[in-house]
Formats: C-alpha cells, structure tokens, sequence
C-alpha cells in the first residue's frame, strides 16, 4: 500500500509546479530598438497576418526595457544579441499572430468601446484615480507612437484574452478526486538529519596542491586596466523649478516605486533634478571628451582597476573590452557623472601560484571533501536506518510541517516537496547544506475540507488550461504556417 501510493504522489507536482501565466506591464520604458537594415515593410507573414518590422521593433523594445530593468540599467544590444531577445520577440509575435488567425476565423472581436473601457482602467494613464489623457498622451510621445497604433495593439491582447476566455474548461469530479486523493496522502517517517558537522576531514597539504594542480587555470589573477579619467560634474548644473516640473510632466510614466505605482512630483523630484541634470550636462561632457582627446586637458585622476570594478558600470567594461591601449570612450553616465575614459594599459590574467590561490584552493577543497564524506556517511545510515537511532515523525503532508525535528520550517517545505514528489519508500533527499536520510513506515488518507477542495479545483483548472493552451498553440502552428522574409528571426 504504501508503495502504490508513494508513486502515485507524483500527482503533487501539479500542486507544487503550477506555471502561473499573467500578463506583466513592463512598466512603458522603451529601451532598446533592432536594426534590420534600411529595408522598409514586413519580416514575416503568419496565415493570413503579415508582421511588419514597425511591430517587431516594438516589442523588442518592450523586452529589451523589461531585461534592462531587471539587470538594472547593465543590458546592451550585444549583450540581447547573445540572450536572443530578438528570436523572442518574434516568437511571441508569430504566437499571438497565430491566435489573432484562429480568433478571425471563429469571428472573435472586440468593440471600441471596449477599448475604451480597458484604457481607462490602465492605472499607469490615471491621475487620482481617473483617465488622464494628458498622461496617455504623453507616454505615446515617449514612445513615437499614434494612438491608433497603441489602441490596434491594445486590441490584439483584447482579442487574445478574449479568446483563451471562451475556450476554458472547469475541472471534472474524477479530475478533483484523483488530485485530492494524492494531495490527501500523509506519511509517518523514520528519518535522520545529517549535516557537515557529521563528518569530520583532515586537511592534507599535498591534497590541497593536487587539488589546485587539476585545475589551477580557475584561479587566475584579475584582468587590470589602468585608466585616466576626466569628470564631468551634472550636481553644479543649474536647472529651475519650472525646467523640473516641466520635465517630470514628459517623463513622469518613468518615476514609479517599488509596486510599479507612478510617483508624484515632491516624491519623484531629487530623481527627476538629477536625471535632468545630467541631460543638461551632456554637451559639456562631450566638450571635454573633445578637449582631452586633442591633448588640451589633463585627465582628472588615473585609476587602477580590476576588470568589471564596480567604480564603473557594465557597459562601460563592455565597451573597455572592445577597445586598444589609448582608445578614449566618449562619456558615459556614472553614479551621476560624466566620465571620459583613456585606456593607459592593460595587464592580461594570469594563473595564481599554490601560494597567492592557497586559501581560495582549500575553502573550495573542504567544501568538496565534506559533500563527498556526507554523501558516503549518508549512504552508510540508509543501509542501518532503523538502529542508527532514527527520529520517528508524526504524519506529515505539505500542510503539516511543523513537527519534522532538526529542520526549520523552509528546510521542511524543501523536504517535504521532494518526498512527495519522489517514488521511493526510502532514500536521501539533499535540502541546502544538509541532507535526509529517510523511510516511509505508515501512510494514510486525510478528509478534505472545503478551502482544501477549491484550491485543487483551482489547481486542476489551471494545470487543464496550461495543457489546453500548449496544445491549441501546437494545432495553430500546423494550422497557420509562418514564412519569414528577414534573417536571423529564428533560431
């Protein structure tokens, strides 16, 4: 019994792997624009869709600002190039071109009014809680962009929604009754909790060097730049109060908070100073980078830096790497300053002596020679469980993890989570830095109360979606076949 339903607690993945899908607003910062050469129209036809390379290049500037933002201003486009954000954007436009196809066919629409409905609710476009055009009309300007363009976009999604609406299918009793039945399974265990301070190692001066001798070429010496530097200070620009409230009106859809909520002027006006500011200082910057190329003046400080110090931004490394020995960069912004930078030299890695890697060398050598030693005491306490003085559980399920000795409520989960996932009876499960030696002795079936069986409806009608939409996207591709005009669109 207790083997028939320990392989059948697989059904618990679909409870702990959920894919969530929702849409995510990328807070309307249009970073980031592929180039497709001078030729004009569109890159790919979808059915009876065609895609222009105006839509292409749209959405690739919406994923080019939701990467930037996450990687905190660090992306440029040969860094999207090598992550394929390009091959991204186009396939989530042949996916969506591939459902608009299916939802004309079977005559799905969405009115106007229902545009206008939607537009109005976007909280990014609202002021005090209301549509504000002034604000739509701005990010439009921000982004190049006619209402009519955003509104046929805003449409699709409409459509799209709309779509995958019509086509849901709630969860049947046999489906509610097979995942509860395994999300209802308890077990009792006899365990034992193992950790580093288990096993004891000693260290063996000749072990560590062959250890660094089978791969010393992991510890080499930083790549070093020396760098003369000229500032080009934005905090001393003069800018008003008008020329400030007059740039945060344009740009105000780029001050948000942590909860993506639009800042208001006194809360956004120090971001807003110092982003103006250093518009204004642009000119003088580029003034200096002229000046100092031509020899007129002298660099404000020389440093020595390893590569990708973080004194200077990713970026600026980026494009350090690209250039010679006294190439100048023209300004880059950084912490809030121009910087004008001249390559003065460069000092290739080398690979460290035993002595200068030494104390990296062991660290990474007894981190290993512990996880191996566990790993053999663990193997060792499976064989003799059940005389090795083993901590004997309560019945426990995902719910109930509160009762498991030697383990806190996140190693538990983490446990827990693997056990009811896996096939075994018995076995070592790895949770961070520890491991458990375990074996199911009882198991048992709980009632379900009411909340229990609305969140496995829920569960069950989220994982038939996510299968549903999967398929319905592999019949389009067959249905709707794409032929692209442009290179490079597909991996």
């Amino acid at each position: 019994m207790i083997s028939w339903m320990q392989k059948h607690n697989k059904y618990l993945v679909w409870t702990i792997w959920v894919a969530t899908i929702a849409f995510i607003g990328a807070g309307f910062v249009g970073w980031g624009s592929y180039d497709f050469g001078a030729k004009a129209g569109n890159v790919a036809k979808v059915g009876n869709i065609e895609i222009s390379q105006t839509k292409l290049n749209m959405v690739y500037s919406d994923i080019y600002g939701q990467y930037n933002q996450q990687m905190q201003g660090q992306l440029d486009e040969k860094k999207a190039k090598e992550m394929g954000l390009i091959q991204l954007a186009f396939s989530r436009i042949n996916t969506q071109a591939k459902l608009l196809n299916f939802a004309q066919d079977n005559g799905i629409i969405v009115s106007d009014k229902e545009i206008a409905d939607h537009l109005e609710q976007i909280k990014a476009f609202q002021k005090d809680g209301t549509f504000n055009k002034e604000i739509y009309q701005g990010f439009l300007n921000s982004r190049r962009m006619k209402a009519k363009v955003f509104e046929e976009q805003l449409r699709e999604e409409l459509i799209i929604t709309k779509t995958f609406n019509l086509l849901q299918v709630d969860a049947l009793p046999l489906e509610i009754e097979t995942i509860s039945s395994a999300m209802n399974v308890a077990d009792k265990l006899e365990y034992k909790v193992l950790s580093s301070s288990d096993v004891n190692i000693t260290l063996d001066n000749t072990k560590v060097k062959a250890f660094w001798e089978s791969q010393k070429e992991n510890f080499m010496t930083e790549k070093m730049y020396e760098l003369a530097l000229v500032w080009t200070i934005s905090a001393d620009t003069d800018v008003s109060e008008d020329d400030i409230k007059a740039f945060y009106e344009t740009n105000s859809f780029n001050y948000s908070n942590a909860e993506g909520k639009q800042l208001s002027f006194t809360d956004a006006k120090e971001k807003v100073t110092k982003d103006l500011q250093i518009k204004k200082t642009k000119k003088s910057a580029q003034k200096n980078y002229i000046a100092f190329k031509k020899g007129k003046l002298e660099s404000t400080e020389t440093l020595t830096l390893g590569l990708n110090d973080n004194t200077l931004t990713k970026e600026i490394w980026d494009e350090i790497q690209k250039k010679n020995i006294n190439d100048i960069l023209k300004p880059k912004v950084v912490n809030d300053k121009y910087a004008t930078i001249k390559i003065v030299s460069m000092k290739e890695p080398q690979i460290k002596t035993f002595e200068e890697a030494k104390n990296e060398v062991t660290e990474l050598y007894t981190l290993q020679a512990k996880k191996e030693a566990l790993t053999t005491l663990a193997k060792s306490t499976l064989e003799n469980l059940s005389v090795s003085n083993p901590t004997i559980s309560d019945f426990v399920t995902l719910e109930k993890r509160d009762n498991l000795k030697s383990l806190n409520l996140q190693e538990s989960l983490q446990f827990l989570q693997k056990l009811f996932t896996s096939a075994k009876e018995k076995g070592i499960i790895s949770i961070l830095d520890k491991v458990v030696v375990y074996n199911i002795i009882d198991q048992k079936l709980l009632p379900m109360d009411e909340n229990m069986t609305n969140l496995v409806k829920g569960t069950v009608n989220q994982v038939k979606q996510n299968i549903f939409e999967s398929n319905l996207i592999k019949m389009l591709d067959s249905k709707y076949p794409t032929e692209v005009y442009m290179e490079g669109l597909t991996n």
